[in-house]
């Protein structure tokens, strides 16, 4: 389905279309080991910090697999920005996936709710984490990270809503979109992050 038909039936997404427009590409992410080590960078970053600190990493290790990040020692994972417990988190993916314990071919044979639960049982993957990879990595069409504060604020200002929604609110609204919220949120995201990058004067 386009992001032009999906919003046709709805109301906000309409909006974020008219402001904005559709999203220009799809939103994915590399599969496997080093999509999911890339994620964990990404906890608590905005973009832009994270890619820094991804390059820095690529830079020092071009081939990222897990017995080569097993081999950084504390100094080399600090000065490409991991924090100790980012440490603790990519050292836990790492040893789960030579150890077997996480299999990623088998992980694209669960369903959504399957796989999600699978991601979550490792140290430092949570909800949202899981979510983004089954979106991004596995090109899941229905999955709506309702944890993620860039969907929370974008429905608010989309919503005209006084207060940002908790999870719970937010996916109860991702209902109509079903089973396409995936796109959904691919573009609420586009509107908000162009509202973000115009500044208030864009309000």
């Amino acid at each position: 389905m386009s992001p032009e038909a999906l919003a046709a039936g709805d109301p906000l997404l309409a909006r974020a279309i008219a402001e904005v427009g559709p999203p220009d590409q799809r939103f994915t992410r590399p599969k496997g080991f080093t999509g999911l080590l890339r994620m964990i960078v990404e906890q608590q970053l905005s973009t832009r910090v994270a890619e820094v600190l991804w390059a820095k990493l690529e830079a020092r290790v071009p081939d990222i697999h897990p017995a080569a990040f097993l081999a950084l020692d504390d100094e080399t994972l600090r000065a490409c920005g991991f924090s100790r417990q980012k440490q603790v988190y990519g050292r836990a993916l790492a040893e789960a996936v030579t150890a077997g314990a996480l299999d990623f071919d088998r992980l694209e044979t669960l369903d959504d709710d399957a796989a999600a639960a699978e991601l979550v049982r490792l140290k430092g993957i949570g909800r949202w984490t899981a979510e983004i990879y089954l979106m991004g990595a596995l090109g899941r069409a229905d999955v709506f990270p309702a944890d993620d504060l860039a969907l929370q604020i974008g429905v608010q200002q989309l919503a005209g809503w006084e207060t940002r929604p908790k999870p719970k609110q937010l996916l109860e609204r991702a209902e109509a979109w079903r089973p396409h919220r995936s796109l959904a949120a691919e573009i609420i995201w586009r509107h908000y992050e162009t509202k973000r990058r115009k500044g208030p004067a864009s309000k």
